[in-house]
């Protein structure tokens, strides 16, 4: 009977692990089913289009080469876009550079806050950049780079580092040009220029420091024993505010010059309105509104140049505040103390 039992319980134990067998294989199979069905159909759309998406990647760029191609093609066929491109190209493909050195002596550095640093950092972008599109660009230099300003161009402009046609020299311009070629320029001096001798270098002072410093390049000059000039501003134009210039506009004053070889020309295409400057012989002519005008420190004012365009006021406004001693007011004008030779 026990036999009977056993055999009887066997058939029934091995089909009960039959069905357990069958069971897990369904529950896999529901498993891979639900791995298959996890994709919406939405989904599996969308990874398709990915899909064809990176397939045709070489095709997308062939297409934007042909594209770019085709517009270079009709733009030579153009001749009023071509000589336009032409032109803006001309200046700097003609340019004819200049034998003549000007450096920026950034050694006042420690005698301005954060604020003027930063506006003679716009000053010399923008003598930088006039330089590179100047019909005679010169021999660009900046001198005593350190300290404030050198911190303040590596946080702000990084790119100055790939500045081309242009000095960078953390020495002071007296060892970078022989003494007896240096020229430096400002306001205070008696000696009032006519000529540009292209075998000299010019000193501007990079300092912006709104008079706070009078006469500091003039002594500076005398200290060093070199020779020291101004521009021949107050033969050619009558201000109405103060006769200190920017870097950036003595700067420009004197590129304009090496171009048109006429001081009044260069002056009025340099100089901001907002200084009031009328030929000399012409002064009736000139608003008394100006004589009342304070030397500009904000970024606010319009300016506009006197023959420039306004989008170039728009950028001498920004670095147009009072640098330090530029060339500005002539020697008739001066104080009688000032008027004597180091």
């Amino acid at each position: 009977m026990s036999t009977e039992a056993k055999n009887d319980t066997k058939p029934v134990t091995e089909g009960n692990d039959g069905a357990g067998g069958e069971s897990e294989d369904n529950e896999q199979n529901d498993v891979q089913a639900g791995e298959t069905e996890v994709l919406s159909k939405r989904q599996r759309k969308k990874l398709l289009r990915h899909q064809q998406w990176e397939e045709q990647r070489d095709l997308r760029k062939q297409r934007r080469k042909e594209k770019k191609q085709k517009r270079r093609q009709e733009r030579l066929a153009q001749g009023d876009e071509e000589a336009e491109w032409a032109g803006r190209k001309r200046q700097r493909r003609e340019a004819t550079p200049s034998s003549l050195r000007l450096v920026v002596d950034c050694s006042f550095d420690s005698l301005m806050v954060l604020k003027d640093i930063k506006k003679l950092h716009k000053q010399i972008q923008r003598c930088y950049a006039e330089n590179r599109r100047a019909l005679h660009p010169v021999q660009f230099y900046m001198t005593s780079h350190d300290g404030q300003l050198k911190q303040n161009m590596d946080e702000n402009d990084k790119g100055w580092v790939n500045w081309k046609d242009i000095r960078i020299k953390p020495e002071h311009f007296q060892e970078v040009v022989n003494k007896e070629e240096l020229v430096y320029l400002t306001s205070d001096s008696p000696n009032v220029l006519t000529e540009l001798d292209e075998n000299k270098a010019y000193v501007i002072g990079g300092l912006v420091d709104h008079n706070h410093h009078k006469g500091i390049t003039f002594e500076r000059a005398q200290e060093l024993g070199i020779d020291h000039a101004q521009l021949p501003l107050g033969s050619f134009v009558k201000m109405n505010s103060r006769k200190v210039l920017a870097v950036n506009h003595v700067f420009e004053i004197i590129l304009a010059y090496l171009e048109k070889r006429d001081w009044q020309e260069a002056f009025f295409t340099v100089l901001p309105q907002r200084k009031g400057a009328v030929p000399v012989g012409q002064e009736g002519s000139a608003t008394k509104e100006g004589a009342e005008e304070q030397d500009s420190d904000s970024d606010s004012d319009s300016v506009e140049p006197i023959t420039k365009n306004s989008f170039i006021a728009q950028d001498q406004q920004e670095c147009g505040e009072q640098g330090g001693q530029g060339a500005g007011h002539s020697q008739s004008e001066q104080p009688t103390t000032e008027g004597t030779a180091a």
